[in-house]
């Protein structure tokens, strides 16, 4: 028989944001791993804030809502307080009630500053990696290191002269533009928008486009990325950020790294070779700074194989993570995104080893 469409709301209800996330969501194995880390960060979240005035939105629901933002592909953080105006998924994960209302986009802004000053994802970062090593997810002995360019925000028509002396642009707040026969370089030409972008490329015959450089080291055994950098977009930029990462790893015996041919120059073999380091590098045609007694090793082969994985992991920070066009203006902010994405990548693929019981 045809039901009835009920004319009255409910006005009592007993149950909470728990009841409605099935038992067997995905996101239910990510969250106890992202309380483990928050625990840890709560002596640093104490002294971020005063004692006294009006109490402030918790710095754990800004990590949840940026942990969010990256899992769930949203667009922007405005997009998503108001999507928590009605997500009981969300609303779960960040620990509130039904009827609790959504905090304003604002708050996000308004406390980066606090964030970066006392380097919170950072050590949120490092902290959901002690958590891997303690299931003994990480492999302590061979390494992968790569990089992407992440294109900026600016426009390239933001992107003119130093001295001032561009050709005139038309009216409007998006006038017409005609690069042709116009040379520019990043020694000539900066962004208006964003000082920081550097014009590069990713390989001959690409569009040159306003950048950043972004940069994983990533262990071999899991593909967990361990370290991150992000930089401006230079010719060097991916080798110094590799050696740079290789030198804050904690380690106590050799290990190995994995990587393309863009790192196979002296400088970064033997800046490799200095920090204990054996350089299993995909080796150039000619004038290879890769010696035979490196590649006559069976590890060699499979560091080379295994390597592959980390473009895995720049797939995911640009469509998942929302990466392909970044959000934020200057290497600072948009490092506090990708450290945030990336410890979002990690939660993804801890999730899927870690047992349902751990």
């Amino acid at each position: 028989m045809r039901g009835d469409t009920p004319s009255q709301s409910t006005m009592l209800s007993l149950t909470t944001t728990d009841d409605f996330i099935p038992e067997d969501h995905p996101i239910r194995r990510i969250k106890p791993i992202v309380e483990r880390a928050l625990t840890q960060l709560s002596p640093v979240f104490t002294q971020m804030y005063s004692k006294r005035g009006r109490p402030s939105i918790p710095p754990e629901h800004l990590l949840k809502g940026s942990l969010l933002i990256a899992l769930y592909s949203i667009r922007s953080e405005r997009q998503f307080c108001e999507r928590l105006r009605y997500d009981l998924l969300f609303k779960w994960f960040l620990g509130l009630n039904i009827e609790d209302k959504a905090f304003d986009a604002s708050t996000f802004s308004k406390n980066k500053d606090r964030l970066l000053e006392h380097d919170v994802a950072g050590r949120f970062f490092k902290a959901v990696l002690s958590e891997a090593k303690r299931k003994h997810l990480l492999s302590p002995d061979h390494f992968t290191v790569d990089g992407t360019l992440l294109e900026s925000w600016a426009s390239i028509k933001s992107f003119k002269p130093r001295d001032g002396n561009g050709p005139p642009s038309g009216e409007g707040r998006n006038p017409d533009a005609n690069f042709h026969g116009e040379r520019r370089s990043n020694a000539t030409h900066i962004s208006t928008t964003d000082p920081e972008a550097r014009l590069a490329r990713k390989g001959p015959g690409k569009e040159a486009k306003l950048s950043f450089g972004g940069h994983v080291l990533m262990e071999n055994r899991n593909g967990l990325v361990v370290d991150l950098a992000l930089t401006q977009a230079t010719g060097t930029a991916e080798r110094q950020a590799a050696l740079m990462m290789l030198g804050r790893l904690p380690r106590r015996r050799r290990i190995t790294i994995g990587a393309d041919k863009g790192y196979d120059t002296k400088d970064f073999v033997a800046g490799c070779r200095k920090r204990s380091v054996s350089p299993h590098v995909a080796r150039k045609r000619k004038h290879s700074a890769i010696d035979g007694r490196t590649v006559r090793h069976s590890g060699y082969v499979v560091s080379q194989r295994v390597r592959k994985r980390v473009e895995e992991i720049f797939g995911w920070m640009k469509t998942v993570g929302g990466g392909r066009k970044l959000r934020y203006v200057g290497v600072e902010r948009n490092h506090l995104w990708a450290t945030l994405t990336t410890a979002a990548y990690n939660l993804v693929r801890m999730a899927k080893l870690i047992p349902a019981s751990g």
